[in-house]
């Protein structure tokens, strides 16, 4: 579906944007009927409140929408689409309430409302459409738009549709929009070209594994983005109970995230070389899937332990990482579905990172504040290497314990990604229930937040 700013050429009605302190001396500088109206449908200026005013004829001629106050806005994101969702149908144009720099989060939200998974049953459009006014970066906000309703879409789709060769298309499509150049490794072709982690991991399945890989721009900085595409994670031998499995769908989301990162930083035509990794496969179970115990090489060398055949993500990204750190780039950032221990951590709403690098740190989380998009610092803890380290291999994919997997398993991505800069992103890629902005369903985490933040990070 596309997102987008109702055309200059439709007539808007002006909506004021009222926190609840607000709302007295707006009504008092209003008319005697304008007052009473308002007094009757009882509008306070709550977050999510919408009111239409009717002028002597009927037809609208303003609207209001409750702000709240600040400490309920920091309970809520994106509190203009909570009310834009209760406005009746028509073209609305903010008016007043809001600074410039307000409007660019809100008007995202807005147009974030409007989106809706729509590929296997009609729904329901959002009735309000916002007109662009003077105050807003339109180019900027409809590229983090299209780029998070790429990536809640892809998640959203089911693996009978979304399965590697699906994921490649996208791809491949996302290549074309942007004349990016795209390659891809496909099957027995990945041992060949020592992907020897990726081929088994995807092995099993009757969809071949692959490794997908983008490029785009040729000056600036350069940043390659590592993305999880385990489009349908069955656990594989050590195989998952039923509901445990009914979301992995969304396993491939960190596929997803980076594949609209890259939108957002193609669309704006950032001043940066960017490369996309996807190691996209299925974790499936047949006779040559592979075993707990076994031991696996690697593109890098080392030795892998499978303790656990249902840790399959971190054993595909590292093959992709140790190809991304050949080029030693100035940023590698790999982003994935990867731990329940992230979420038992933070829950569905944080998006936890590692770093090693302070700078890196303080330009993301300026950023996430600015891009209503929150992330979490978690620690690259050194003195738990030794968790990962099995004895009879270099590495283990899943310690005995129980302790820290998240980070655990982001230790065990930093064997894979060099020397340089790097920094990893275990996201959970799904909203539970429905917010201002975010309907359920397939979602996109960190992903704005490292956009906001590719000057600061990058030095560019």
């Amino acid at each position: 579906m596309t997102l987008a700013f109702a055309p200059a050429t439709d007539i808007a009605i002006p909506l004021h944007v009222l926190e609840e302190t607000a709302l007295k001396g707006w009504l008092d500088a209003q008319d005697d009927a304008t007052r009473a109206w308002v007094t009757a449908q009882g509008f306070t200026g709550a977050i999510g409140q919408a009111l239409s005013l009717p002028d002597a004829t009927g037809t609208p001629h303003m609207a209001l929408a409750g702000y709240g106050t600040p400490a309920a806005r920091r309970r809520t994101r994106f509190a203009l689409a909570a009310a834009a969702a209760r406005l009746p149908k028509g073209t609305y144009t903010i008016a007043s309430g809001l600074d410039a720099e307000t409007q660019q989060i809100e008007a995202l939200g807005w147009l974030l409302a409007a989106y809706r998974f729509d590929r296997y049953k009609t729904q329901t459009p959002l009735g309000a459409k916002l007109q662009a006014n003077d105050a807003l970066n339109t180019d900027r906000i409809l590229a983090l738009a299209h780029g998070e309703a790429l990536t809640r879409t892809l998640i959203n789709t089911p693996a009978s549709d979304m399965g590697p060769p699906d994921l490649e298309q996208a791809a491949r499509d996302l290549a074309e929009m942007h004349s990016a150049q795209i390659s891809v490794i496909t099957g027995d072709a990945l041992l060949e070209q020592n992907f020897p982690l990726i081929h088994t991991v995807g092995r099993a399945a009757d969809r071949a594994p692959r490794l997908i890989d983008m490029r785009w721009g040729d000056s600036g900085p350069t940043l390659t983005l590592v993305g999880k595409g385990v489009c349908f994670d069955t656990g594989g031998l050590n195989l998952k109970s039923g509901a445990s499995m009914g979301l992995m769908k969304k396993d491939m989301g960190g596929a997803a995230a980076v594949l609209g990162l890259a939108h957002m930083i193609m669309a704006t035509q950032r001043k940066l070389q960017l490369r996309v990794l996807i190691p996209a496969v299925e974790n499936a179970v047949s006779g040559n899937a592979f075993r707990p115990g076994d031991i696996l090489p690697s593109r890098k060398g080392l030795t892998v332990e499978i303790n656990n055949t249902d840790a399959e993500g971190r054993l595909v990204l590292a093959d992709a990482l140790a190809l991304a750190a050949e080029e030693e780039p100035d940023q590698i950032i790999s982003m994935a579905t990867l731990t329940g221990a992230a979420r038992v951590a933070v829950g569905p709403d944080l998006a936890p990172y590692y770093t090693d690098a302070p700078a890196f740190a303080a330009a993301l989380e300026a950023a996430a504040t600015e891009e209503s998009d929150p992330v979490w610092r978690l620690p690259f803890h050194d003195p738990y290497e030794s968790m990962i380290e099995p004895g009879i291999a270099d590495l283990d994919n899943a310690p005995k314990g129980g302790f820290a997997g998240s980070i655990t398993a982001a230790l065990f991505l930093r064997r894979f990604a060099g020397d340089g800069a790097y920094a990893h992103f275990d996201i959970y890629g799904w909203q539970p229930s429905d917010a201002p902005a975010r309907a359920k369903g397939g979602v996109g985490q960190g992903t704005r937040a490292l956009y906001g933040a590719l000057d600061r990070i990058l030095k560019t």
